[in-house]
């Protein structure tokens, strides 16, 4: 009996025919309840959208209303990696570096340049001012022809050094928007040179364009999207007579006149460091 009475007090808690209450409330206390919470969840669904509506009129589709540039732009190379080791009698050792650079600068062959990009003024910021609330959309881009890269563009050497011995690199900044990566006319420019331990082991370097110069027609850039047909200036690196059969350990830097040099503890500011091998021996 006793058992049976508590079942009852329980089934009563949730459902009383007496009251015709469920869990301690009528239909109508429950509807309220749920007509509240609806209201509430809609009324924030609605702030919400309020919000998100507002803050997208403040922002442009070309280029971040707020934009918390870099002092230093990251530099890379490609082909990637922080080790590289080939060998000159071993072509699977580097036809994978020669097939990656092959893929990266076809859209730097001249004809495709001069299809879609303007021969600019050289040494000269290449600066497209909007009219007001007239935007200059879409920006026009200068042409980077492969051949500027002279022995390292692959068009000679298909590749690209790498079965003589004397590889070639090739270097990029990391793109900023509206950075003016010069003063008073002095261009940037890339520098490599062996670490400390290796200083006497790195040889002659050649730098393709001539002194390894990203020239200032390049620049600003305006974004990718107010810039669809953008290419990235370059800057490629030969080794002519690297020591061989040994470890090298390299490090690339750009040298400007208005770019802080780049913290150490980002390997990645203004610099780019890499081993590089070359094996002679079969």
């Amino acid at each position: 009996m006793a058992k049976d009475a508590e079942k009852s007090t329980w089934r009563d808690t949730i459902w009383n025919p007496s009251t015709r209450e469920f869990c301690g409330r009528t239909a109508s206390s429950w509807g309220l309840i749920l007509l509240f919470y609806l209201v509430f969840y809609i009324f924030l669904a609605g702030m919400f959208c309020l919000t998100m509506y507002v803050m997208l009129q403040t922002l442009d589709d070309h280029k971040p209303t707020w934009q918390d540039r870099l002092g230093t732009p990251g530099m890379m190379i490609r082909p990637r990696g922080d080790t590289m080791e080939i060998n000159t009698h071993n072509t699977e050792s580097w036809d994978m570096y020669t097939k990656t650079l092959d893929n990266f600068l076809s859209p730097y062959n001249n004809s495709l340049q001069a299809e879609k990009n303007d021969e600019c003024t050289p040494d000269q910021y290449f600066v497209q001012a909007d009219s007001g609330d007239v935007k200059d959309n879409p920006k026009r881009s200068c042409q980077f022809n492969r051949t500027l890269l002279q022995e390292c563009s692959g068009l000679d050497d298909h590749t690209y050094g790498y079965q003589a011995g004397k590889p070639c690199i090739i270097i990029k900044l990391n793109r900023v928007i509206g950075m003016l990566p010069g003063k008073d006319g002095q261009a940037p420019f890339v520098t490599c040179g062996a670490k400390k331990e290796d200083s006497d082991k790195i040889g002659e370097v050649a730098y393709y364009p001539e002194n390894g110069i990203f020239n200032l027609m390049y620049y600003p850039y305006y974004g990718k999207k107010a810039q669809v047909n953008y290419s990235q200036p370059l800057v490629a690196i030969k080794f002519l007579n690297i020591t061989l059969n040994e470890d090298i350990n390299i490090e690339c830097r750009i040298i400007s006149n208005n770019i802080p040099p780049g913290s150490e503890r980002d390997k990645f500011a203004g610099k780019v460091s890499f081993k590089l091998r070359i094996n002679t021996k079969q």
